[in-house]
């Protein structure tokens, strides 16, 4: 009979240190250097609501059901990183997206470039798959942008007094607590995401992330019209006469104003609202009293990790058929992205090419992050040209501000 460490396949070695998938018969050590890296006693589990069991047995479904690669010394795990297989919108074009998480060293092990090399393998596990994007969550952001990922939304969190409320507004519908599993609820997500541009398209194992760290104080509040039809939720607790608000959506102003009516009803039990705005847009100007508390901070990353489809996918906002662009690409980590792409348009059909890098009009020159961030709309070409991000000539700044869609990317998950 084999042992265990005969089974495995190893994708590369470096001395005594091993590279490969991990499996569920190794999810004790998995789940013991996820606590670890991010700081996750079992007590604090036990806090928000957690049971030992479910401890235990939380973070399965990732073995099961995305891609985890490690770094093993010996038989013991000691670096590792997980790709889930997911969905984003993209200016309403509906593209696969490889979501990278769980990126975590023992401290004993940093420094010898495990995470580098997990890095390069699941770009190309991504680029494979024919995910032309990929996003996360940074714990460095400095670290990201050299291999390539950049910032493509903020979170802009609120704080309102009871006293800055907004005033109750007539409304035909009403709102009504549902289960957090609510089909309204869930519906209601679905609809606007498929609106929103930068939206994840949830499935249940993003419903899972969303969900696994939180307390069991959690309610889902759902603003139906007079036809009973699902157009916005809230999703908050209240804890220390703090109304907290975990993620706001409305698919009208209807329910924006049934939903914010909804809030101001616990004037009494509450002195202030906080929460998080992922718009990309403040909302001060929208209340009476403007004088509110906003802070910004960048939330999620994301980088293109198949320019030639990406470009060739995305939904540009004209399409001149009399106009050749080249987007002159350097990407370090992704050498296949490396290049001048031309862009053109015909019959309605965008076409992208890898052509001779001999170039010498129409020429965008960029990195790999700054036309993610440019395409994504985070910021515009012009932003980026004065910044000195993009080497162009002048007049090419009006075609990128017509091509690309004025809209930045909404993102409130986090995995």
């Amino acid at each position: 009979m084999k042992d265990k460490k005969e089974e495995h396949t190893y994708l590369e070695t470096n001395g005594d240190f091993k590279m490969r998938e991990l499996d569920k018969s190794d999810l004790e050590q998995f789940n013991a250097l996820l606590q670890y890296a991010f700081q996750v006693t079992t007590y604090d589990l036990f806090q928000t609501g957690w049971q030992q069991e479910e401890i235990k047995y939380a973070k399965r479904p990732i073995l099961e059901e995305a891609y985890v690669l490690g770094w093993f010394y010996g038989e013991k795990l000691a670096s590792m990183i997980v790709v889930y297989s997911m969905k984003i919108n993209i200016h309403d074009e509906i593209m696969d997206m490889g979501g990278i998480t769980g990126v975590a060293t023992y401290p004993e092990y940093t420094g010898k470039g495990l995470i580098h090399s997990l890095m390069k393998h699941v770009l190309n596990y991504i680029h494979e798959r024919e995910m032309p994007i990929s996003f996360l969550y940074p714990y460095s952001i400095p670290f990201y942008r050299k291999m390539g990922w950049e910032i493509v939304s903020d979170k802009l969190s609120f704080t309102v007094k009871d006293t800055q409320l907004p005033k109750p507004r007539p409304v035909d519908g009403m709102v009504e607590r549902v289960s957090l599993d609510s089909e309204d609820y869930h519906n209601v997500h679905s609809y606007f995401a498929l609106q929103r541009h930068g939206c994840l398209i949830r499935d249940n194992l993003s419903w899972e992330e969303y969900w696994r760290w939180d307390n069991d104080d959690m309610i889902a509040a759902v603003y139906y019209n007079k036809d009973h039809r699902p157009l916005g939720y809230v999703v908050y607790y209240i804890a220390n006469d703090i109304f907290h608000i975990k993620e706001m959506v409305y698919l009208n102003i209807e329910a924006n104003y049934g939903l914010w009516n909804y809030i101001t009803a616990h004037f009494s039990m509450i002195e202030q609202v906080q929460g998080d705005n992922y718009s990309g847009e403040p909302m001060a100007y929208l209340f009476d009293d403007s004088e509110i508390t906003e802070t910004i901070s960048p939330y999620i990353m994301a980088r293109i990790v198949n320019v030639r489809d990406f470009l060739e996918y995305y939904p540009y906002q004209i399409q001149p058929e009399d106009l050749k662009l080249h987007f002159k690409v350097h990407d370090e980590m992704a050498p296949w992205n490396e290049g001048d792409y031309m862009v053109s348009w015909h019959d309605g059909e965008t076409v992208c090419e890898q052509v001779a890098d001999n170039q010498s009009i129409n020429v965008v020159e960029l990195s790999v992050n700054t036309l993610t961030t440019m395409l994504m709309g985070y910021k515009r070409p012009s932003y980026l040209y004065e910044h000195e991000k993009i080497t162009t000539e002048y007049y090419m700044l009006t075609w990128l501000e017509r091509l690309i869609p004025v809209e930045k990317p909404y993102f409130s998950d986090y995995f």
